[in-house]
């Protein structure tokens, strides 16, 4: 394990798997969210990002967290470990809603609210992406995949890979 990608709904916790797991495999961790947004909410370029993930993705070592779909069969070619948070709609809207008003290390700005929109692409996410998402795992099935369906499970995991170093 050494570039590995975690993937999946927002609001599943992909971030606090993915810091979790950094400390465990001291492996560097490049947030997906803080690469593409200004503290001003605005974006960097398409170029731009693709650039710094191209960037990132040369190193030896790297956890990249986030769907971002537009580059998610990029990542998995350089990937050698995928992480996919396949959790229900209800635990992700449950777990954008509790990070309401936090200020985190993942994304440069405090939510204060669920946003509507945001809160549609967690609803549509299942039906939308997720899809496309197994099609391509399917398709770079040659990459070590772990798939949780519950919090308790990636939970679980970690406690493993605690207990295993």
């Amino acid at each position: 394990m050494k570039k590995v990608i975690v993937i999946g709904c927002p609001g599943s916790g992909k971030s606090y798997f993915s810091k979790k797991l950094k400390v465990l495999v001291n492996i560097p961790l490049y947030h997906l969210d803080m690469i593409y947004h200004k503290k001003d909410g605005s974006q960097i370029s398409k170029e731009e990002f693709d650039s710094i993930l191209d960037n990132i993705m040369s190193k030896d070592e790297w956890i990249l967290d986030g769907n971002y779909q537009r580059t998610l069969e990029k990542r998995l070619e350089k990937s050698d470990t995928v992480f996919l948070l396949d959790y229900s709609t209800d635990v992700c809207i449950k777990g954008a809603n509790e990070r309401i008003g936090t200020k985190r290390d993942d994304l440069p700005w405090v939510e204060n609210e669920l946003d509507k929109e945001f809160e549609q692409r967690i609803i549509n996410f299942n039906n939308e992406k997720l899809p496309l998402i197994y099609k391509l795992l399917d398709k770079y099935n040659d990459k070590n995949i772990i798939i949780f369906k519950t919090r308790e499970q990636s939970s679980d995991y970690l406690e493993k890979l605690k207990e295993g170093i």
